[in-house]
């Protein structure tokens, strides 16, 4: 039904293909050279009674816009439903993470462990697609969460695109159903395993053996055969040791396009017990003009580290910040999450949910005085007696399973966030590999140390994601200034 009001004269109701006039108001309205095309005496009685007070000038207005609302109001109801359906969203998803283990070279065949998490609001079911050009074979799907095989098929292009979330679907798909559906603001994290042949990107080339393939997933792993050293990667990547003595390498790709990885590998590499690495130690650089990071810590796999933080600034004139952090925690009877507050900092309004499930959390700030008093175990770390804690318990983690957690914080620290004359500085080390940080609205940047990606969120805020993938942090330094139309008020 659409209702609609004139000029204000008519309110006018259309139903199907029905028009009703409600009511009418009296307002002399100037000559109009219009003629009728609705005769009043197709109107009641009472309706004709009512027109008559208002004049014959109003009539030929009214009825000529009474027939037109009229006219499109059959022509849309012949056309579309009375009430349109909303848009339909789009599968989204986030935190992706590849591993390929390359197969015996003549095989042209590797196996790809894809970590992914689904984020698209209510979903229960996910698709990942099919490269066109590989063969998949021995398929599995886990739940990250409980750790327990989820049902999937394989689906065409045409399948696909039946559910409203794959309006594009183009290509074959694993579609996998979800153990339960995406919470609100919430993730469903899946681990496909596949195995893919493909002779274009696993192939010989004389005595070498090469994998030519760009990679759209942004983090990434790739070992090779036992017996192989690595000759050449283009990518920059980490180059680390398998248990079994296997090479890999690992790289976090921070541009907006593929990564066009070729690497190259030749037999010499040890095998066997010989090629077992040695266990890394906790030894810490000897060069580091200050404490450095241990030996364990520097040869662990950026890549794959599953931290991420997003600082949205408020006005500098407050010197605080709010955050939320994500991360994973998979350790058998873990079942709290202490975040030790850095010096120069205060913390207030914690708050914290699981975002497999969307079950909120309970948060505390304690001190570390309070934490030796109620015998909370600190681990390895020791946090001194005025420091500030965040801790958050949770039901301890079963063998195999994992929960995702993110953690909301605001932090007001006017070391580290400031105002300089007319300038923001924000000067800070941020230590995850994904890093983001969302200027106050109404500032743009001016100045960044270090390399970022710049984009403007939809409201018209600025962010900057630093992405790093060296085991270390990386010292921010950012400046911004009021943009003139701001500056002005």
């Amino acid at each position: 039904m659409l209702e609609l009001s004139w000029m204000p004269h008519f309110i006018v109701k259309t139903t199907g293909c029905s028009l009703v006039f409600l009511h009418m108001r009296s307002e002399k309205l100037s000559n109009s050279p219009v003629a009728p095309l609705y005769s009043p005496r197709r109107l009641s009685h009472h309706a004709r009674r009512t027109l008559a007070t208002c004049g014959e000038n109003m009539l030929k207005i009214s009825f000529r816009l009474a027939a037109v609302a009229l006219l499109a109001c059959c022509g849309l109801h012949a056309q579309q439903p009375t009430s349109a359906p909303p848009s339909a969203a789009k599968q989204t998803e986030t935190d992706e993470y590849t591993r390929y283990e390359l197969l015996a070279p003549d095989s042209a065949s590797f196996k790809i462990y894809y970590e992914v998490t689904a984020t698209t609001p209510g979903a229960t079911s996910f698709y990942n697609p099919i490269r066109k050009g590989s063969v998949a074979s021995d398929e599995s799907v886990t739940d990250s969460m409980s750790g327990q095989p989820l049902k999937f098929e394989v689906v065409s292009g045409a399948d696909a695109r039946k559910d409203p979330l794959m309006a594009d679907a183009d290509t074959n798909f694993i579609k996998i159903t979800l153990a339960r559906p995406v919470p609100p603001e919430g993730q469903g994290r899946v681990l496909i395993l596949k195995t893919y042949k493909d002779a274009k990107s696993y192939y010989r080339d004389g005595d070498a053996i090469v994998f030519n393939r760009p990679l759209g997933i942004k983090r990434n792993k790739v070992v090779l055969p036992a017996g192989y050293e690595l000759t050449a990667c283009n990518v920059p990547s980490q180059v680390l040791q398998e248990s079994d003595g296997r090479i890999a390498i690992s790289f976090i790709n921070a541009g907006s396009g593929e990564a066009p990885l070729m690497l190259r590998a030749k037999l010499g590499a040890q095998t066997g017990p010989s090629a077992t690495p040695h266990p890394p130690g906790q030894a810490k650089s000897w060069e580091a003009p200050f404490s450095g990071e241990s030996e364990r810590a520097r040869l662990s796999e950026r890549a794959h580290q599953d931290r991420d933080i997003v600082y949205f600034l408020r006005q500098p004139e407050t010197h605080a910040f709010s955050l939320y952090h994500d991360y994973t925690e998979s350790r058998e009877g873990a079942d709290k999450y202490l975040n030790v507050v850095r010096e120069g900092s205060t913390v207030s309004d914690p708050s914290a949910y699981i975002l497999d499930t969307g079950e909120k959390l309970t948060s505390k700030i304690m001190t570390g005085a309070d934490l030796a008093a109620a015998k909370v175990d600190v681990g390895e770390d020791s946090v001194k007696p005025a420091t500030q804690v965040v801790l958050i318990p949770f039901t301890p983690v079963k063998k195999g399973q994992s929960i995702r957690l993110r953690i909301s914080e605001t932090y007001t620290a006017p070391a580290s966030y400031r105002l300089d004359g007319d300038e923001l500085v924000f000067d800070r080390s941020l230590g995850r590999p994904r890093n983001a940080v969302v200027l106050p609205a109404g500032w743009y940047v001016t100045a960044s140390a270090i390399p970022a990606a710049v984009t403007q969120l939809s409201d018209g805020r600025i962010r900057l994601d630093y992405w790093n993938g060296r085991p270390d942090s990386v010292d921010v330094l950012l400046k911004a200034r009021r943009r003139a139309a701001t500056a002005a008020k």
